[in-house]
């Protein structure tokens, strides 16, 4: 459901929703009540309920909530629930402080002393600079902004992010981990799939010994073979129609209840300690390195770009790099 403003009465009537705008409803001060179109997700919604409001046209885009929410029901909101929740988060600290100030009001300086603001917490600041960073650009584009409001604005550098796992934790998880989250490494493990696309794995999504999925984040189709290590694994497991995690009560994983489930057996297993579940997509991509693959062919294998790609490639290449120099030094040594 949208959130809706103050003096929006939505009320429902044999199974349809009907919206108003009723200002001071049930007040000495109520203003007449001014039927809305039927969906607060669409633009003529907003446009709408701005000229009930006495404002007409594109002169109604004053203040910083009515921008969010043309931002939020636009084409360049995200669909997928992961970013769509991150991007939420951002938009109500900006509209707690600016909601309804004047648009013209935001600067770049605003939002950098909102990100200083956060420096205990830097994962949450570069959050809510990225959806802020989006909300900009479309907000430019479509006129309500004059000017970027992130220009210049630096994100806190990262610490690493999600690193791959190394052999001994990869083995300690062959080892220790049991059920739906052994089934759920695994799946993250050979197919460097995301969180929320290894959930819906099942046996619909084999073509010809792989998986044949769109990704739901990013909409790109992908096949991603199916690895021996992988198919030694799903022969152990029972055939059923579905995907392949499901819970006690036989509901399908989200990705969430399966970080949960995994962080509860990973605090008795010490080789785990750090590691993240979205660390096995990079763990793929050094898997395949290892195996020769070029970037594009990786690209092909896991459907990640190519920067991404390269970035987790680094800890594969280094670590070669490393036993290749020691392996010189010593050839050197012998014949010296």
């Amino acid at each position: 459901m949208v959130e809706l403003p103050k003096g929006v009465q939505r009320v429902v009537t044999r199974g349809r929703e009907y919206f108003y705008w009723h200002p001071g409803r049930g007040t000495a001060q109520a203003g007449k009540r001014v039927p809305l179109p039927s969906d607060p997700k669409t633009p003529e919604f907003w446009i709408a309920l701005r000229e009930a409001q006495g404002l007409s046209g594109l002169v109604t885009i004053k203040t910083v909530g009515a921008v969010i929410d043309l931002f939020r029901v636009s084409k360049a909101f995200p669909k997928h629930a992961g970013t769509a929740g991150m991007y939420e988060r951002g938009l109500r600290i900006l509209r707690a402080g600016f909601g309804d100030k004047p648009a013209e009001a935001l600067h770049a300086s605003v939002i950098r002393e909102i990100v200083e603001g956060m420096e205990d917490t830097p994962g949450a600041a570069n959050n809510f600079l990225g959806a802020i960073r989006a909300f900009s650009s479309w907000s430019v584009v479509h006129k309500h902004l004059a000017a970027s409001i992130t220009e210049g604005v630096k994100p806190y550098k990262s610490k690493g992010g999600h690193k791959p796992w190394t052999d001994a934790q990869i083995a300690a998880a062959h080892e220790h981990l049991t059920g739906m989250v052994r089934r759920g490494v695994m799946l993250e493990l050979y197919t460097g799939q995301r969180g929320s696309d290894a959930v819906r794995l099942g046996p619909t999504f084999i073509d010809e010994n792989g998986f044949d999925l769109s990704q739901i984040k990013t909409g790109r189709e992908v096949w991603c073979p199916i690895l021996p290590e992988l198919a030694a694994e799903i022969a152990t497991w029972e055939r059923r129609p579905g995907p392949y995690l499901l819970q006690d009560h036989g509901k399908p994983y989200t990705r969430k209840r399966l970080s949960i489930h995994f962080n509860e057996q990973r605090k008795g297993i010490p080789e785990l300690e750090g590691v993240t579940l979205h660390g096995l997509r990079a763990t793929a991509v050094v898997r395949l390195r290892r195996a020769g693959l070029s970037t594009s062919q990786i690209q092909d294998v896991i459907g990640m770009s190519m920067a991404m790609i390269e970035r987790y490639s680094r800890f594969a290449d280094r670590k070669a790099s490393g036993k290749a120099a020691v392996v010189s030094l010593a050839e050197r040594k012998k014949n010296a």
